[in-house]
């Protein structure tokens, strides 16, 4: 019997930060369509939610973050051509909807991170990995190529660098994955959870306003040229200093006391 898709994605949240879990553990967290539509939904409640500062993506049990595709149980499914075709558009819209969202998200990697997986891990702001931790992109070897993954990794990672990875499917360690660049920070597998708690606590004590304005203007700017860029980063300074949370940060500063940031 299938899972209850309900049962596929868990959240949770506290302390202005959302924990959001891929909970198919027995299958190395692979993402089926239910675990996308999950992921996009919990994106979807973080972004909307005013007491959430910060989301931390992981997967359940020790062994993976998640290892890709579901590519047997997608199988058992598949509604025909143009139903299968707009299906596998959901892991678009996901790596879109994280990158919009307005808020900072980290992924928590304890395993394995793989194809998809991989694609997921580096759709977040940060990573922090355990010293297990693996990574790669293994399409090449069925006969696939990781085409919406790649754009993620070419943001994580030099380009040839991640077309090598692509290339090959070869799989590379933490320590690897650190020197490439796209992992924020490894660190030895039982100090994963309170590095990943010290992070999140540090983004979630930020100003949410400046968070917000900041990290979107990081986003679109991404593609463009520094002429275009130059203008509209002007432009956010402008309406980011005239924020309440900026009036209140210099005041805090000024009276060497804590901020306390409304969002606004």
């Amino acid at each position: 019997m299938p899972a209850d898709p309900d049962d596929e994605v868990l959240y949770s949240a506290a302390a202005g930060v959302a924990r959001v879990t891929i909970n198919r553990p027995e299958r190395r967290n692979a993402m089926s369509w239910g675990v996308i539509r999950g992921l996009r939904r919990a994106v979807a409640r973080v972004a909307g939610d005013p007491d959430v500062r910060v989301m931390v993506l992981t997967g359940a049990g020790d062994k993976a973050f998640s290892a890709g595709a579901d590519l047997g149980g997608m199988a058992d499914h598949e509604p025909g051509f143009a139903a299968i075709h707009d299906a596998r558009g959901e892991l678009a819209g996901l790596f879109d909807d994280m990158w919009t969202m307005g808020k900072p998200t980290l992924a928590r990697v304890q395993g394995w991170a793989m194809a998809g997986g991989l694609g997921l891990a580096l759709a977040c702001d940060l990573v922090v990995a355990s010293d297990r931790a693996r990574f790669g992109a293994p399409e090449i070897d069925v006969g696939l190529w990781p085409y919406m993954v790649t754009v993620p990794l070419m943001r994580s990672m030099p380009p040839k660098k991640a077309l090598e990875l692509m290339l090959t499917g070869r799989v590379v360690d933490a320590v690897e994955a650190d020197r490439l660049g796209f992992v924020t920070r490894v660190v030895p597998h039982d100090e994963l959870d309170g590095a990943v708690d010290e992070l999140a606590t540090t983004l979630a004590a930020k100003s949410p306003a400046a968070m917000r304005l900041g990290r979107s203007a990081f986003y679109a700017v991404w593609d463009m040229t520094a002429a275009e860029a130059l203008p509209y980063l002007h432009a956010m300074l402008t309406v980011t200093a005239n924020t309440e949370d900026a009036a209140e940060g210099i005041a805090a500063f000024m009276d060497k006391r804590p901020p306390r940031w409304t969002g606004r």
